[in-house]
């Protein structure tokens, strides 16, 4: 059964800053650690190494970790955009380390990992982006193998300002999947994300990677409870598959701090249901949607799911 379209934003749900109280469906779940769990946590803080897992606060790290997948955070952990809805710190960040591709692919090879996603914090600082150091970190964790097995990556890039050298730059390293996400709907980019950044110009970064690499599989990520409409949502969902995205997430978006952006709705889950089944409709290889599914949720089912279905 489809849930009917809420096409007038004024309809949305409004909540007082503080005041909102969260549904009793929207509770984090636990997941015991298991060994490659507890694994990764050691190396991690061994190796100084920032996961996106553990600075998001992410209610699925036990999923994914225990499962084998981790995101990794590269060129710092300082922000030259300051989004309304995103923790990272913004300001003047540190300059790159040039070991750092090593340092992640000597600790990741001990971490017997199926699946990494590599992202990054925006790097307007250089002229570049900091794609040439995206680029080296995917190199040197594309000779790791596990069990004579390739490790698998995915980035989940900034948009380095639209310029295509710079994407064309990571994309010649050969992820597997190349991400980006569009973050919210057309009309709430001003208002959710740094000057800097727009819908499209985000589309823009999507569809050049499928031009010069037509066989690579690209993503990207919807939040929802900014005050969009399901309308606007199939909107960009139709957008993304305009230019061959293959696969999409859906996640709540969750105020950080006061400082960020508040919720305006809580999304039911059966919103999320509907929103997968019309991602499958139109076409996405596959959705991932629900209240706690982040950027990287689930990232290596969701790709070796197409890839034994291929085989």
């Amino acid at each position: 059964m489809s849930c009917p379209l809420r096409s007038n934003p004024s309809m949305m749900i409004q909540l007082v800053p503080g005041r909102l109280k969260k549904p009793d469906w929207l509770k984090a779940r636990a997941k015991l650690p298991n060994d490659r769990y507890l694994k990764i946590k050691e190396i991690a803080r061994q190796r100084n190494l920032s996961t996106v897992c553990e600075e998001a606060m992410c209610p699925n790290i036990g999923e994914c970790w225990g499962g084998g997948t981790a995101t990794f955070m590269i060129m710092g952990d300082t922000c030259t955009r300051a989004c309304k809805f995103c923790n990272v710190n913004h300001g003047k960040p540190n300059e790159l380390d040039a070991d750092e591709p090593k340092k992640l692919a000597d600790a990741i090879r001990n971490m017997n990992l199926d699946y990494v996603v590599i992202t990054s914090v925006d790097r307007d600082d250089k002229p570049d982006g900091g794609a040439a150091h995206f680029a080296e970190c995917i190199r040197k964790l594309r000779e790791i193998k596990n069990k004579n097995i390739d490790l698998l990556v995915e980035v989940l890039t900034p948009d380095f300002q639209g310029k295509e050298c710079d994407v064309k730059t990571v994309v010649d390293a050969a992820p597997h999947v190349f991400a980006h996400n569009i973050e919210t709907v057309e009309r709430l980019q001003k208002t959710a994300r740094d000057h800097r950044a727009n819908y499209k110009q985000s589309l823009g970064v999507l569809q050049f990677v499928k031009s010069i690499a037509p066989a690579m599989k690209t993503k990207s990520s919807i939040m929802v409870g900014l005050g969009e409409t399901q309308e606007e949502v199939l909107q960009a969902m139709k957008d993304l598959r305009a230019i061959d995205v293959d696969f999409l997430t859906i996640g709540q978006y969750l105020r950080p701090t006061q400082w960020n952006l508040p919720v305006q709705e809580y999304i039911p889950p059966e919103q999320y249901a509907w929103y997968k089944k019309k991602g499958e409709e139109l076409g996405f290889l596959y959705v991932a949607a629900g209240p706690y599914v982040r950027s990287s949720y689930k990232a290596g089912e969701m790709y070796m799911k197409r890839i034994t279905e291929n085989e």
